[in-house]
């Protein structure tokens, strides 16, 4: 238990003593309660209720849940005793807003350094003697009670004070119980873990209460704050669970990986057939592409925790189609260029400045409709859109610094720009034949 701090002094107000702090984080208030050292426990013979857990867990964290009901929160003061000297304040609390209010508890503060065991902030419905306006033995005071909360600078020494108003029902709540427990500790209790642990000096009357003690301007807020906002009205609705098993979730991934293999492949055969050398080239930037990718997982994988899972997998999947159709926006408006009359070489450039702006285009409606998916989705569906977007800004990089650089470079070597390689034999009889047409229709004009 923390040592009592000296009792300070305010203009006509009554004080509440604040005790040496220790620590945990936790979100909203479960209570204000009184420990049971003065106060009497509910019998051990008493019928008890089954310590219950929240059914929208996992079963294991519910068993420890339960578990820990069971000790922490019995109704036998030999168990409760028990339950603080095992308690480890420096392991996770499965009862961090899951203890019941009916029930005693037995908790850390928030860093940590103390033990407290608590009395039950209301009657348990096995308790039909305690009278409703009895607060000996529970405070019957949660949150919801405080109006408001602030933190102000000690008017009669250094430091600071915390001010606290409650509503009306609370103030008169508060009168109740402070003046059936003077001298006796009161805890500010956030998710199951004790914030402060002041003492009554006095009856308090009229609502409002200022809690003093060695605190820093942080910590009043802090204290302010938590008292003010941590009863909000607050709730989360699940959106998407699933559970898949080992076994299943490895099936699946081979299943995506055997998909994507497939898909990868028919591009190959296709651009092989189709577009021979340019096909090669197109090929060992869908290589190159997935490398990157594989690299930026990584990173991504130890930076953020980022986890592929299936849809993901469909993502990049859907990603090889638009790459490879950067490719063969290219490699087409070259033959346009060849067939136009131009040599492969000179060819390069001008379907490049009149490609590109088609590739930009097309990538940047495709990451505007990953973005927006991202952004309205919810569940799997945002990992596939964050691959599919994140795809397509790795396909501009591949495209502009891999693909387009290897095309020039092929186009000034006289044995990889030979038409039976490079796949242009087609349209270089095509741009041959349209040159011996306008050559043939220029000398007709002469001689007519």
């Amino acid at each position: 238990r923390a040592q009592h701090a000296a009792a300070e002094q305010t203009r006509g107000q009554p004080v509440v003593e604040q005790r040496p702090q220790a620590a945990r984080l936790r979100t909203w208030p479960r209570s204000v309660s009184t420990p049971p050292s003065n106060s009497t426990a509910p019998s051990s013979n008493a019928p008890t209720s089954t310590p219950s857990a929240p059914s929208n867990v996992d079963p294991k964290v519910a068993k420890e849940i339960q578990e820990a009901k069971a000790l922490r929160q019995s109704t036998d003061p030999q168990l409760l005793q028990q339950a603080a000297l095992m308690l480890d304040c420096s392991q996770p609390d499965p009862l961090r807003g899951n203890d019941d209010l009916d029930k005693p508890l037995v908790t850390c503060d928030e860093k940590g350094e103390f033990k407290y065991t608590l009395a039950p902030v209301v009657p348990p419905k096995e308790d039909t003697q305690t009278k409703p306006d009895d607060y000996t033995n529970y405070s019957r005071l949660t949150g919801e009670d405080i109006n408001n909360a602030v933190a102000n600078s000690n008017p009669n020494g250094t430091g600071y004070v915390v001010n606290l108003d409650f509503k009306s029902d609370g103030g008169s709540k508060w009168a109740k119980f402070t003046s059936a427990n003077v001298q006796q500790a009161v805890a500010v209790v956030l998710d199951g873990e004790v914030m402060s642990a002041p003492t009554i000096q006095s009856a308090i009357e009229g609502g409002s209460t200022e809690i003093s003690g060695k605190f820093t301007l942080k910590e009043a807020q802090n204290l302010a704050n938590t008292l003010k906002y941590g009863a909000l009205p607050l709730s989360f609705d699940a959106s998407e669970a699933q559970t898949v098993s080992p076994t299943l979730g490895l099936q699946s991934l081979k299943a995506g990986l055997i998909a994507g293999g497939i898909g990868l492949a028919l591009v190959f055969v296709y651009c092989m057939f189709y577009y021979r050398l340019l096909g090669i080239m197109t090929i060992l930037s869908l290589g190159l592409s997935g490398v990157i990718v594989f690299g930026v997982l990584v990173l991504l994988g130890r930076w953020i925790g980022f986890t592929l899972d299936l849809a993901g997998i469909a993502g990049f999947i859907v990603a090889i189609g638009i790459t490879a159709d950067s490719f063969i926006v290219f490699f087409e408006r070259l033959k346009d260029e060849v067939r136009e009359g131009r040599t492969f070489r000179s060819a390069v450039p001008r379907a490049w400045v009149r490609s590109r702006r088609t590739i930009l285009s097309a990538d940047a409606v495709s990451f505007i409709a990953a973005a927006v998916l991202y952004v309205i989705a919810v569940g799997q569906v945002k990992g596939f859109a964050f691959t599919l977007g994140m795809s397509t800004v790795l396909d501009l990089v591949v495209v502009f610094l891999v693909t387009h650089p290897l095309v020039a470079m092929a186009s000034k070597s006289k044995f990889l720009s030979n038409p039976k390689l490079s796949g242009l034999g087609g349209a270089l009889r095509e741009g041959a034949s349209h040159r011996a047409g306008a050559s043939g229709k220029s000398a007709a004009v002469k001689e007519a």
